[in-house]
């Protein structure tokens, strides 16, 4: 039986137990986070982001990194990218292909290019495939993100040895135990082009990490990277379990991907009034408002109250239209803003996005609960 701490622990959290891990782990304040968006959609490598992530190691300490880019598949844009890891490549492998082949056909099945470094150690094996689901396999009114989402519940439940942690179209997510450089040199990560990317250096203080636990973290078109602790971890996953949605990693950072997802996608809130969901005004701020504004906000709250995020965190959170940065309503971890050209940088350090950018045109630090936004054009 997990103990109390799962509803208050960053959890990058806890361990799935079905790979065996202890029962949790807390990232505190140190974890790093930095993104870039080119809103031109001008394609980077991944180089200049694995330079800044690892100018951030005192937030880290190897027990963790990732990174996200979107636009890394252009050959197959049309498909949806599924990162997996296994255990071995005998029974998870075969059961999940038997579940993927029910609902679609795999395109592609391969093994993720990786080069060994004497830092890392290879726990999992990453797989990936590229995957379009039948037309209206589950019923008329289930679409494609339906399947996907039935799929990965199916899978990060009942296959043991199996954990499907990426299924955006375009979008590839590469983590693993490990510091910043290391991670990107195991993953190639100068090989891969996008227009958006995100990263993050893990720092968990309890107990030891898992490739599952570290971020970035993704669902369908969302990936969040998080710094911080969600207070209000087991009412945001009951809410979110109330639709369906299965949080098997035990993490806080998963429901920011959910939620976004639930509000963004399902409910197709506008992406600011879905931050605002997560992060809105407290009470005695509302009252003070205009009428208009006093009744959005009242009407949000009342709405979304389960999905309100409570603790201290920094998040940025990305789709393939753009990214957002966001804190707690008071401001609890660090958020910097930066703009160059048609690059917009959101970070834990302005240090790390001068590693990207000398030439700085605009830098701020956003104000508590006020998000960040940058779009493709």
């Amino acid at each position: 039986m997990l103990s109390h701490y799962t509803y208050f622990a960053d959890i990058s959290c806890l361990e799935s137990l079905k790979w065996g891990k202890a029962p949790f782990t807390i990232c505190g304040s140190m974890c790093g986070i930095i993104s870039v968006i080119d809103r031109s959609g001008e394609p980077m490598n991944g180089s200049a982001i694995k330079n800044a992530l690892s100018l951030m190691n005192e937030r880290g300490n190897g027990e963790g990194a990732g990174y996200a880019v979107y636009g890394a598949y252009p050959d197959y844009a049309d498909y949806y990218a599924l990162h997996l890891f296994y255990d071995n490549l005998v029974e998870p492998k075969a059961i999940v292909e038997q579940e993927l082949e029910k609902w679609g056909t795999i395109e592609v099945s391969e093994m993720i290019p990786t080069s060994e470094q004497p830092r890392l150690r290879r726990e999992h094996i990453p797989w990936r495939y590229f995957y379009k689901p039948y037309p209206k396999s589950m019923g008329t009114a289930a679409t494609e993100e339906d399947i996907l989402i039935h799929i990965m519940n199916k899978i990060n439940t009942e296959i043991p040895g199996a954990l499907l942690f990426s299924t955006g179209k375009n979008i590839g997510i590469f983590k693993a135990s490990g510091w910043p450089e290391d991670v990107a040199e195991f993953y190639r990560i100068q090989d891969y082009e996008g227009y958006q990317w995100l990263a993050h250096n893990r720092y968990p203080t309890n107990t030891s990490g898992w490739w599952g636990g570290a971020h970035p973290f993704n669902l369908l078109d969302w990936t969040v990277v998080h710094n911080g602790e969600i207070t209000s971890y087991g009412t945001n996953r009951r809410y979110l379990e109330s639709f369906g949605y299965k949080c098997t990693m035990y993490t806080d950072t998963e429901v920011v991907a959910y939620l976004t997802d639930l509000l963004a996608r399902r409910h197709a809130l506008p992406l600011e009034l879905a931050l605002k969901a997560l992060a809105p005004p407290f009470w005695d701020e509302i009252d003070n408002m205009p009428e208009n504004e006093r009744q959005l906000n009242t009407t949000i709250r009342m709405a979304y109250g389960s999905a309100l995020m409570n603790g201290p965190f920094a998040i940025v959170v990305a789709n393939s239209e753009g990214i957002a940065g966001i804190t707690d309503r008071i401001k609890l971890r660090p958020l910097v803003a930066a703009e160059a050209g048609e690059r917009l940088y959101i970070s834990s350090e302005e240090a790390a996005i001068r590693v990207m950018e000398q030439d700085l045109e605009h830098i701020w630090m956003p104000r508590a609960g006020e998000p960040v936004i940058g779009r493709v054009r």
